[in-house]
């Protein structure tokens, strides 16, 4: 599957100090330590709709990741996968009487062109679960041959399902307790009530072909993969065994993130798998949880459609922390159009304060668990200083607009 087109970054002066993310596992902010190579892999769209803002946040959470690491001198390896075939993308296809792929073929195309115009960096990987069969059915085989995995007690549909006791550590990731991850698994695309399981949140790995259902051949017979295990085939077979970072919603700590990384715990017998679990919070509008059931999103190529600048988009959603769960309203869109406005005419002028304080601390609160907040606000006193008394250093806006531009991916 093709990614998006590539942004250029920009070097900046200076060295830029190591990153530090809160890890839900830990429920600690740890500093990040990988090698030349930083592995990190964020789960993906399952393209039945627009991308909405919650979709953009999430995914501009680890644009920064990435953008930091980078300034580091790290090779980023960043894998995201497209989650091309499942329930909801059926289920919507049904209902809009479209044809399911064409329907995920449109949606993702979309995605590409909204991650374009906020200025993602594009994953080095976009990789879809149907183009994955193969590696996907291959694993749950191993999985079933291990003994991590069973066939459930079922003549007409004998799915294969993950033992969550194949690991020791299973559910050291949320820390949630037993009620808690049935309720999840229901209520997040599990079947804890299906009769002859071993324990109500083990997860489906492979699903037996029902009649009017896609379905693929593999030696498992006719069928097609589980949620989890689509992330964890795609997340192993690209970036080994063990990663630096498994990102994505909060809405994905149980049971997806929990079992993609019993998945692939039970292949390698490697403990983590992720070194960082790193979990966005989620966006209300005006107060209101955001939900397609509720026909209150918002999307992204509706703003685009509006003419709303994305880098309005962007700077808007950097102003809350990437981890707090916050609402998406009026009042922030302008402010953040009104801030991309001053930033635009601070940074044209022909000279400005200097600029090495105002970017290393930029840099300094970027790495303290991605605090924009406080990023954002180093750079607005700098822009007052430069709009009221000016300044003397030529060199001072330009290399700002470009800091901005390589940290923040606001294109000024």
């Amino acid at each position: 599957m093709q990614s998006w087109s590539p942004v250029p970054l920009s070097p900046i002066p200076g060295s830029a100090p190591p990153l530090r993310l809160y890890d839900t596992a830990s429920g600690e902010i740890r500093p990040t330590a990988p090698g030349s190579t930083a592995r990190m892999y964020v789960c993906g769209i399952t393209p039945y709709d627009a991308t909405h803002i919650g979709h953009a946040a999430t995914y501009l959470a680890f644009d920064l990741v990435n953008r930091l690491w980078r300034d580091a001198g790290h090779h980023v390896h960043y894998v995201q996968n497209v989650t091309d075939v499942d329930e909801p993308l059926l289920e919507r296809a049904q209902r809009d009487q479209d044809d399911w792929v064409v329907l995920g073929m449109r949606e993702t195309a979309l995605f590409r062109e909204d991650m374009e115009s906020l200025r993602v960096l594009p994953p080095e990987h976009f990789i879809g679960a149907v183009e994955s069969m193969a590696e996907i059915s291959e694993l749950v085989g191993k999985l079933l041959a291990s003994g991590a995995a069973y066939r459930i007690d079922d003549p007409e549909y004998p799915d294969v399902y993950h033992d969550v006791s194949a690991t020791a550590d299973f559910g050291y990731e949320s820390g949630y307790d037993a009620d808690t991850m049935r309720a999840l698994s229901a209520e997040r695309g599990g079947d804890p009530d299906r009769p002859n399981k071993r324990n109500p949140v083990d997860a489906l790995l492979w699903r037996m072909a029902r009649p009017d259902e896609p379905s693929w051949d593999s030696e498992l017979g006719r069928g097609r993969p589980g949620w989890h295990v689509e992330c964890a085939a795609i997340a192993l077979n690209r970036l080994g065994s063990q990663i630096d970072v498994q990102g994505g919603g909060s809405d994905l700590i149980f049971p997806h993130h929990e079992f993609g990384a019993a998945h692939a715990e039970a292949l390698t017998g490697l403990h983590p798998f992720a070194r960082h679990y790193c979990h966005a919070g989620m966006i209300a509008l005006d107060g209101a949880k955001m939900s397609k059931s509720k026909g209150n999103l918002v999307f992204v190529s509706r703003l685009r459609a509006d003419r709303i600048d994305p880098m309005a988009v962007r700077l808007a959603l950097l102003a809350g922390h990437w981890r707090a769960d916050r609402s998406w309203e009026r009042e922030l869109l302008a402010e953040a159009q009104d801030r991309l406005a001053a930033w635009r005419e601070a940074t044209s002028l022909d000279a400005g304060p200097a600029a090495e304080d105002t970017i290393a601390r930029l840099r300094t609160h970027l790495a303290d668990d991605l605090d924009s907040p406080k990023a954002l606000a180093a750079v607005d006193a700098w822009v007052r200083e430069a709009r009221t008394r000016r300044g003397t250093d030529p060199q001072a806006p330009r290399q700002l607009r470009a800091a901005i531009d390589a940290l923040l991916g606001v294109l000024l």
